[in-house]
């Protein structure tokens, strides 16, 4: 049933202006617009764009709705904002992201599609992506497929079309908050609420569910397309035993383009059992969640110091505070992005720095002995540790970056030296 007519006065116009207008071609045209019923009854179906079908409960009891794409259901995990410009991918594959919702603050997801070898590991291990815009088509020679196949494939959720701003600025003034995503309309606010506020993920082992099950040999580098480094350690090789808490597939592929000849352990590996494998260096790589929550590996930590060089890298960097006598703690809202300026107070070189984590080390807590290498210039927090007379350094960030800039790769030439030079001394 037509709800109303409206004629655009095309001829009235003209009538106002006596000038010769017999050239032009004029075409006067109606438009209808048309209620839902008759829609249907002329067969115009149903509406071509999409309707908001998705909520994000926060615990604070704020509702946000919003379009759904990926998988369906209901999720529940810690939000957190991530500042990066490109990189979408290797945030979905990045295992330090277990259990959590990736906000991105980039309004625009989706426009290069997805590929295969963009991954930092084998499987998608965050609880969820929020975004403000999903791009409608892809553009980019390596694209396979969409975003929104490829999170549906791996049953990951994901919503957009919600004021990522807005949230953003939220958890900025009161910190990462726990969240549910749900599609399900059989579900109320309220129940949403409740699951998010019973569900914490503080004091959880995250590290188990992401860590491989048993030892491997890892021998990838760096693409030649990709590879920067001047390859000045070619013809030596150093053996590496890499503790596998969450590690990315580029921490692999740089160690590897230095010279490192790789095994992957689990993270429940002995430390006696890497010991009898006599490296020349130990690897303790990033991964998810609270380092409190994993005195496993602290233990094993301890019992590797001193006795070969140990590099650690974000959950890594915050055991080896542990492990040496210090503290850690939980940030308000954790740095993910990749563009965070860090000093490094040796050489007083500033570096922009891809970081993902939640946790710090607190400096005033660490013994005599243990230097801080570098500060994070937003906020001060410690972003490297050294300790020379166990041979031991550290970062708190992502020296690999993928995705970021790659001011912080000499940190893999720095592990090499120092192993180097244990070697020659031995």
């Amino acid at each position: 049933m037509a709800i109303r007519c409206t004629d655009f006065g095309v001829k009235s116009w003209f009538a106002s202006n006596p000038r010769n207008y017999a050239s032009i071609n004029v075409r006067i045209f109606t438009i209808r617009c048309s209620s839902g019923a008759a829609a249907t009854a002329v067969g115009l179906g149903e509406r071509p764009w999409k309707t908001s079908d998705a909520r994000l409960v926060l615990e604070d009891g704020s509702v946000w709705k919003a379009k759904s794409f990926g998988a369906s259901g209901t999720q529940v995990g810690e939000v957190v904002f991530n500042t990066s410009l490109t990189g979408y991918q290797e945030i979905l594959t990045d295992p330090s992201y277990a259990g959590q919702f990736v906000l991105v603050t980039n309004p625009h997801i989706g426009n290069t599609g997805v590929n295969f070898d963009d991954e930092e590991s084998s499987q998608c291990f965050l609880a969820g992506l929020v975004i403000r815009s999903l791009s409608i088509g892809t553009s980019n020679w390596r694209c396979a497929e969409t975003l929104g196949d490829y999170l549906a494939e791996r049953n990951i959720m994901g919503i957009y079309d919600v004021d990522t701003r807005a949230i953003t600025r939220r958890l900025r003034q009161d910190g990462s908050l726990i969240g549910v995503l749900s599609t399900e309309d059989s579900k109320t606010d309220e129940e949403l609420l409740k699951i998010s506020c019973s569900w914490d993920i503080v004091g959880v082992d995250l590290i188990s569910g992401v860590s491989c099950n048993s030892p491997y040999e890892w021998v990838d580098k760096t693409g030649s397309e990709w590879d920067f480094n001047s390859n000045e350690t070619a013809g030596e090789t150093f053996r590496v035993i890499a503790y596998d808490f969450g590690i990315k597939h580029n921490i692999l592929r740089r160690l590897a383009s230095y010279g490192c000849k790789i095994t992957v352990v689990p993270s429940t590996w002995p430390a006696s059992e890497t010991l009898k494998m006599k490296p020349d260096g130990v690897l303790f790589s990033n991964g998810p969640g609270d380092p409190s929550a994993v005195p496993y590996a602290v233990e094993t930590v301890k019992e590797i110091l001193g006795k070969v060089p140990v590099f650690g890298i974000c959950m890594g960097h915050q055991l080896l505070g542990q492990a040496l006598g210090g503290k850690t703690f939980k940030m308000k809202f954790g740095h993910h992005g990749g563009n965070h300026p860090v000093r490094n107070l040796r050489s007083g070189r500033v570096e922009i720095s891809a970081q993902n984590h939640n946790y710090a080390v607190d400096p005033a807590s660490l013994p005599e002995g243990v230097e801080v290498t570098h500060v994070n210039l937003n906020d001060g927090s410690c972003a490297g540790l050294a300790y020379p007379a166990l041979n031991i350094m550290s970062l708190q960030y992502h020296p690999e970056a993928s995705p970021g800039p790659h001011d912080s790769d000499p940190a893999f030439r720095e592990f090499i030296q120092l192993m180097k030079q244990v070697k020659q001394n031995a």
